[in-house]
């Protein structure tokens, strides 16, 4: 049993490094690796030379390929206690950046070369480790856009950001068409872009908590005014209901008009407070976009979106607000007692708003007004600043 559990260890090591299956029918070479024979035949079959898949080393004329029996009675035995297969989670999925010398189903990336321009697995990876040529490439974390690192003109990498043409170049490049030209690193220039992306927050950061508190004083309001038509509609229904019935008529007919006003008031509201949540959402989604490109490490992506994503979005109205306030006719119950004679014209009265502030909700007024006419006397029942209608007036 403890055998057992040795070779199931060290089943990596029983992994073709051309179809990264267990070995079938292996083979080796004198560079000392193992192979499938169908891999490897196939591998050299299509190659002008013979190199070994996994360190590279080239051989002069093509090596007599001997079966390892020793290495396929092990394996053998290998599959007789474990799986055969990798495990399933060493597969590229939805997201993961493939390996680009997989053949077959495709195992995940581990890292990038910035001088191959190309991705490997654990196991295509180890040349770069072991083969002196290929130590010195840049390698970095998996990037499935490593053509937007290429200079499309030279097909070489962006490595120098050119300040007079504000653009990401490669040596080529410098020699060629930036004659002249003022030329940084791209570590010197994102760290002054840094510097300008920093800004960009803080002033959306401080446009989010004003829209916030807008938001929340609007809140506020809409609750103080639901309370004042609460509050407005009860006393009415007091004044209202010790009458008769066409005080009732009257009352049905002026609660009605309150509660118009009271609709189109919350109908202007609710929108802007959805302007409000709307600009708060759009704020967060652009915070949360450049975080994200100011926490990358990748110079080249943070300068690439730089542009797009830095900008401040422009401010709206929704700041500022108007909305009537307090529901009060302290004044017109006072009058109801002297106007028995008029209270079939009540139901003429007439409501108007008045918003003399932004951002507090201060409330409906009444004012009542007699215009006397020889004959005809009228009432009015006006909701704040009314506007003289034609002389003479009476303010009771």
């Amino acid at each position: 049993m403890m055998a057992e559990a040795q070779l199931c260890g060290l089943q990596d090591e029983f992994t073709c490094s051309v179809c990264l299956d267990t070995l079938t029918d292996p083979v080796s070479i004198p560079c000392g690796h193992n192979f499938c024979l169908k891999c490897l035949t196939d591998c050299w079959d299509q190659s002008q030379e013979c190199s070994c898949p996994q360190c590279r080393h080239t051989f002069t004329t093509r090596p007599e390929l001997n079966r390892n029996t020793l290495l396929n009675e092990v394996i053998k035995k290998l599959k007789k206690t474990t799986l055969s297969s990798p495990p399933p989670q060493n597969y590229a999925g939805p997201g993961d950046v493939e390996c680009d010398f997989c053949t077959g189903k495709k195992f995940r990336a581990v890292k990038s070369c910035l001088t191959c321009m190309a991705s490997y697995c654990q196991t295509h990876l180890q040349p770069h480790y072991e083969v002196a040529a290929l130590k010195h490439h840049k390698l970095v974390d998996p990037d499935r856009n490593l053509k937007e690192k290429l200079c499309e003109k030279h097909q070489k990498s962006l490595e120098i950001f050119c300040k007079t043409d504000d653009s990401c170049i490669c040596m080529m490049c410098v020699v060629t068409g930036h004659n002249g030209h003022k030329m940084v690193e791209l570590e010197t220039v994102r760290e002054e872009k840094q510097k300008q992306l920093g800004v960009t927050l803080s002033d959306i950061k401080m446009g989010l908590q004003e829209r916030e508190k807008t938001l929340k004083e609007m809140k506020r309001a809409m609750d103080e005014m639901k309370m004042s038509v609460v509050r407005e509609v009860e006393e009415n229904e007091k004044s209202f209901t010790a009458l008769i019935r066409c005080i009732e008529e009257a009352h049905r007919t002026l609660t009605e008009r309150i509660r118009d006003q009271e609709k189109r008031e919350m109908e202007k509201a609710n929108g802007i407070m959805e302007r409000l949540e709307k600009e708060i959402e759009e704020l967060k989604r652009g915070e949360a976009e450049l975080k994200d490109v100011s926490e990358t490490k990748d110079h080249l992506h943070f300068l690439q979106t730089f542009s797009s994503r830095c900008v401040l979005p422009a401010d709206g109205d929704s700041l500022s607000f108007t909305v009537t306030a307090d529901f009060s006719s302290v004044d017109l119950r006072k009058e109801l007692s002297g106007l028995t004679k008029s209270l079939e014209k009540i139901s003429r009265w007439d409501i108007m708003t008045r918003t003399p502030s932004v951002g507090v909700f201060t409330g409906f007024t009444h004012e009542h007004e007699v215009i006397c006419d020889s004959s005809v006397v009228t009432n009015v029942l006006v909701f704040g600043d009314y506007r003289e209608r034609s002389p003479p007036k009476i303010s009771l």
